[in-house]
């Protein structure tokens, strides 16, 4: 395999990189080139995974799109499955061609499974910005918007709200008014109105996602798969309608498909999450209530609860309007629902080391009797 022609090229240093490189589109840069080095002295072929679908996954190579093999990288670990968006080391040739090994990822999001394990799942790997689709035809749900960024920051990726279907706002004080809520619930955060019927800030979205790598997340019906058509340009994922009895949407995207821009960017598109559990989120739920974070700053006792606490900066806030009491309900809640994670992380941990011990306990007590050997009978 060493010295594969397709792979050759690939072999020099990161300073070879050229944004005409075929991967280019896709997210290769001299990061990636340098990272993966080592795998084309052994004549494996770069390749950035597009989708994963039953042990399988089609991968982007310099030669081409391929399908690979996953079982040589099939971890026991869930956060080290092959996901959409990873960049591998793969085989230049074979049927079938495996997948050899995953190259580090830069960022990850990451949710709770509904497993008592307290797995967390992948959803997406190596993504610059997050694309949170709203629905304006649907109630506004800002807590799940919460949630949503507070999943996006943890991730290392930067957020940006988009509230879909705009045109069904027709009235700009309304929209506005929207925007402004968008933009309390996610501060710092980019919120965009977007109409892909009309093509109202798609133009502006384009820009804003034309270098690197954006996932796009939301409930079913948020207008995902549409907004995806019209970045790219072309119907590149199905439609549907949404329901007439309850305004939700059907799944209409069922995997997650990486699709390049064509004004620069890739987009990793991703079916509706009705659940949207966190996992290990600290520091994502910190950024998301940057502002609450920082009022807590402010308070005399530097373990307030911000209950009934004297001096409290964060219930002054409240009380003088500056900070919207559902915004700290919001944020309690979130902080407790990582805890109590957290705490089932831990016990499972402790669970597993202690069967770990059993099990070395037990084969250390079997090779003693081995070594002393059967005892005799009187």
């Amino acid at each position: 395999m060493k010295g594969h022609p397709l792979s050759s090229s690939f072999a020099s240093s990161s300073s070879s990189f050229t944004t005409s490189d075929p991967l280019a589109p896709y997210g290769w840069d001299e990061g990636w080139e340098a990272a993966f080095a080592p795998y084309a002295e052994q004549g494996l072929l770069p390749a950035r995974v597009l989708r994963v679908d039953r042990g399988q996954c089609d991968v982007i190579t310099p030669a081409g799109t391929v399908r690979a093999d996953t079982e040589l990288v099939t971890p026991h670990d869930p956060m080290r499955i092959v996901c959409t968006g990873d960049w591998a080391a793969v085989d230049p040739d074979g049927d079938p061609r495996y997948v050899r090994t995953l190259l580090p990822r830069r960022t990850a999001l990451v949710r709770s499974t509904s497993s008592k394990r307290s797995d967390g799942q992948v959803l997406a790997a190596n993504v610059d910005h997050a694309v949170i689709a709203v629905s304006l035809a649907a109630e506004f749900d800002l807590g799940r918007l919460e949630r949503f960024v507070a999943l996006s920051w943890e991730s290392g990726a930067q957020p940006v709200v988009v509230l879909t279907k705009a045109d069904l706002v027709p009235d700009p004080a309304a929209l506005a008014h929207l925007v402004d809520d968008a933009a309390t619930a996610a501060p710092g955060v980019q919120v965009l109105p977007v109409s892909s019927a009309t093509g109202e800030g798609v133009d502006v979205l384009s820009a804003v996602l034309a270098s690197g790598t954006a996932v796009l997340l939301g409930q079913s019906g948020a207008g995902k798969s549409t907004l995806a058509n019209a970045l790219v340009g072309e119907s590149v994922q199905d439609v549907q309608e949404i329901r007439d009895s309850d305004g939700k949407g059907r799944h209409t995207t069922t995997t997650r498909d990486l699709l390049p821009l064509p004004w620069g960017g890739a987009l990793i598109d991703t079916p509706g999450l009705r659940g949207v559990g966190l996992w290990d989120a600290g520091s994502g739920v910190a950024q998301a209530f940057a502002e609450i974070e920082a009022l807590a700053e402010e308070c005399r006792f530097h373990d307030c609860a911000h209950r009934t606490e004297p001096g409290c900066a964060v219930l002054a806030a409240i009380d003088d309007g500056s900070l919207p009491h559902r915004r700290l309900e919001s944020y309690r809640k979130l902080l407790r629902e990582n805890e109590r994670l957290a705490a089932r992380t831990d016990a499972r941990l402790r669970a597993e080391i202690r069967r770990d011990w059993k099990q070395k306990h037990a084969l250390g007590r079997h090779m003693m009797e081995r070594k002393r050997g059967p005892l005799r009978k009187p």
